[in-house]
């Protein structure tokens, strides 16, 4: 374990292994310093899978949609709001898939957002 994955660990405890080589490929040329930079940037910006579980269950009882709107998918959260989750079928495609759900945002978070700003 290198000195940028004991970072990554220490900044961001129980970080996936999926998450945690997406960090890998797109930092491997930064430095100390653009490092820390970059995880300032992202931690404040990514999304937590526990965060779009509960989303996805609140969208179970109650407003369908609401973790599309977190993973940035307006679209498809308004489709969701207006069909009750496209009747309830997608909330529990997303139930299942909450976790895949989660990287593809972090994965656009790093790539569109944190890594133009450094």
């Amino acid at each position: 374990m290198n000195d940028h994955d004991k970072l990554i660990f220490q900044r961001i405890p129980g970080i996936p292994i999926e998450e945690l080589t997406v960090i890998q490929l797109n930092t491997k040329d930064f430095d100390e310093e653009k490092i820390t930079q970059f995880l300032n940037l992202y931690i404040g910006r990514r999304v937590k899978s526990d965060t779009l579980l509960i989303c996805t269950i609140l969208g179970l009882f109650g407003i369908g949609g609401i973790q599309r709107f977190i993973t940035g998918q307006i679209g498809m959260g308004i489709l969701y709001l207006l069909t009750f989750g496209l009747c309830y079928i997608g909330t529990i495609v997303d139930l299942i898939n909450y976790k895949k759900l989660t990287l593809e945002r972090n994965q656009e978070i790093i790539v569109q957002e944190v890594i133009p700003m450094l």
